[in-house]
């Protein structure tokens, strides 16, 4: 049998049929000293996100609120509607997509019925919905609360603007963070236009500082420095620019990150409130003193609101008038012992890591106290609650469920049958 012979093909056919991603040079005996050089892996904002040491309380109310801020969306659309107190089922299916639900909007209203009341019509004989008279308690109570803290909410707006470059923000942007600052609704109308001495409209969509107020210019962070500074026994040096620092847990220290950390803390900066000219990046220590005061910026305007936390893409939109040439979650993600950014639900949300102890805020507020509310009444989902009703003929008070019997119920029919053959109770 004759047998074929393989001939070799020429250099230039063979370096044409090697795929796309060998090298054009291959591995041999004449090359094996060659070293091949690997690139290192790029450190981003979005690898620095995804390796970042998680905190399971805050990333567990973040998810939380994200489901209430889709029941308030919920009811405002229903609000807005003059028909009637309810809407149907069919109609809210639309809104799916304005509220930002990835579930129908019928199951979660069925979910969440302590919120939501799901009945059918008894004339058009279809599914309705309206809210329940306790979640329309707790709106109306957060709108008294808003409305009393009207002077609070004017040192908020006018500590915003004394910490911005020339003692203006855009208007969108406090609409933005309105819920977060405890503002009304109508806060254009009941703060800025009101207080006309206070502030002043810059082309409609420019608020403006009209004078500063010196006695507003102390940062949240300096009550703190100056409580270590008493009571700990600390010395100027350590506290003077130093920040609260505290990790979450299972968080790794790499070897000289203390050093590092310690170095950071004693970095002199342009405190938020203070009227000096801002640092230039290309001076000694620019960057970091610029960036440390972008870490104050952020950190007192937490602190500035009610529940001590933000959307990430908001703070965005103050880069400008305060001055922060920065990308904000980079910054954000170098410092986790200050701030910790969620991802749960549709957006990022940065909570100020000091505020908080085990998922709760450390000191409440009026406002802060309405919405936990809220949201124990929306996570009370399906169950059924225990309320408290007074008989007011023997004044007992019996613990009852909602569509069920009292304890004990079952115990008076025997008595009754007992009581008839003459047997003292």
């Amino acid at each position: 049998m004759r047998m074929l012979q393989l001939r070799p093909l020429p250099f230039d056919l063979a370096r044409a049929r090697l795929p796309s991603s060998a090298p054009a040079t291959p591995f041999g005996p004449f090359n094996s000293c060659v070293q091949k050089r690997w690139r290192k892996p790029l450190v981003t904002a979005q690898t620095r996100l995804e390796d970042r040491t998680r905190d399971h309380k805050l990333d567990k109310l973040a998810t939380h609120l994200a489901t209430l801020k889709t029941a308030l969306g919920l009811l405002a659309l229903m609000s807005a509607r003059r028909r009637g107190p309810y809407v149907s089922l069919q109609l809210m299916s639309r809104w799916r997509g304005l509220v930002g639900l990835n579930v129908a909007v019928g199951a979660f209203v069925r979910k969440h019925s302590h919120v939501f009341e799901v009945f059918t019509h008894p004339l058009r004989r279809k599914l309705c919905c309206r809210i329940r008279r306790g979640m329309k308690e707790l709106v109306k109570e957060e709108e008294g609360v808003v409305r009393r803290m009207e002077l609070e909410s004017l040192k908020r707006v006018k500590k915003l603007l004394m910490m911005s470059v020339n003692g203006r923000v855009h208007v969108h942007a406090l609409r933005l963070i309105r819920r977060e600052l405890g503002l009304p609704g109508d806060f254009r109308e009941s703060i800025l236009a009101k207080y006309s001495q206070d502030f002043r409209l810059v082309d409609l969509e420019i608020v403006e500082l009209v004078e500063r107020d010196e006695d507003l210019g102390v940062a949240e962070i300096e009550k703190w420095r100056e409580k270590e500074y008493r009571e700990k026994w600390l010395s100027e040096f350590e506290t003077r620019f130093a920040f609260p620092i505290n990790f979450p847990t299972g968080f790794k220290i790499e070897g000289g990150f203390r050093q590092k950390m310690k170095n950071w803390q004693r970095l002199p900066y342009v405190k938020p409130y203070e009227r000096k000219e801002i640092v230039k990046v290309r001076t000694c220590g620019g960057v970091e003193r610029f960036e440390k005061r972008a870490v104050a910026i952020i950190h007192e305007l937490l602190s500035l609101t009610m529940e001590k936390m933000v959307e990430v893409e908001r703070l965005a939109h103050f880069r400008k008038d305060f001055g922060m040439e920065v990308n904000v979650r980079e910054l954000l993600l170098k410092h986790p012992g200050i701030f910790y950014i969620s991802t749960k639900g549709s957006s990022q949300t940065v909570f100020l890591r000091e505020a908080y102890s085990k998922g709760c805020l450390l000191e409440p507020n009026p406002i802060y106290a309405v919405r936990r509310k809220m949201l124990e009444l929306l996570l009370l989902r399906r169950r059924n609650t225990k309320v408290l009703s007074v008989i007011e003929d023997d004044n007992l008070v019996h613990t009852v469920d909602e569509g069920h019997k009292r304890e004990g119920d079952w115990v008076v029919p025997i008595l009754e049958s007992l009581e008839g053959h003459g047997v003292e109770r």
